[in-house]
């Protein structure tokens, strides 16, 4: 009984965390070689730098705007 009790407590105390879950966001990475642009969810190395970001898809098309 104990131990329902206790993962129905943790269940319901995790029930907050789950709407706020997210998709990382997309950016623009700019080579730093030959300035080539590249949409990436995250860094492709040292050789790369943000251009732009964040954006909603992997086209870089949809930028986030602030709430």
């Amino acid at each position: 009984m104990k131990t329902a009790t206790v993962c129905l407590l943790t269940c319901i105390l995790a029930l907050p965390a789950i709407p706020d879950a997210a998709p990382a966001p997309w950016y623009q990475w700019r080579s730093k070689a030959d300035g080539h642009l590249v949409c990436a969810q995250t860094s492709l190395g040292p050789g790369w730098e943000q251009a732009t970001g964040p954006y909603r898809d992997a086209r870089c098309e949809n930028r986030i705007t602030g709430k």
